[in-house]
């Protein structure tokens, strides 16, 4: 299949994003901060990227077979799946984290509010 300039570099472009994706992902769980399940989820990810990167033709195999048009439909499909995902998720931290914060806030406030009258 003939291939464009511009597509050959947009290819090269996206392994090398992927790949440096990939390597703060690794980092990150090295020190700790990406748990077992998130970097599974990553390297899915972006090894995706690389894979649709290297053999684009297979998008429209994948999308033919699931009854979408074109190869790109399915990319922005899943796309926006996955971001509604992650999404869901920050939010789900975000709420995680501001119960946490109420409750360290709440028992600071008792504590000093316990040494105040005791003075």
């Amino acid at each position: 299949m003939f291939q464009t300039t511009s597509t050959l570099v947009f290819q090269i472009l996206a392994i090398l994003f992927a790949v440096f994706a990939l390597s703060r992902v690794f980092l990150r769980f090295r020190d700790g901060e990406v748990s077992v399940k998130e970097l599974a989820f990553w390297i899915i990810i972006w090894i995706g990227v690389i894979f649709v990167a290297v053999v684009p033709s297979i998008t429209f195999t994948i999308s033919n077979a699931l009854g979408i048009e074109r190869g790109v439909d399915l990319v922005i499909y899943v796309s926006i799946i996955v971001l509604f995902y992650l999404i869901f998720r920050v939010l789900v931290k975000l709420e995680m984290l501001e119960q946490e914060i109420t409750k360290v806030v709440r028992k600071d406030a008792i504590e000093k509010g316990g040494k105040k009258k005791k003075q």
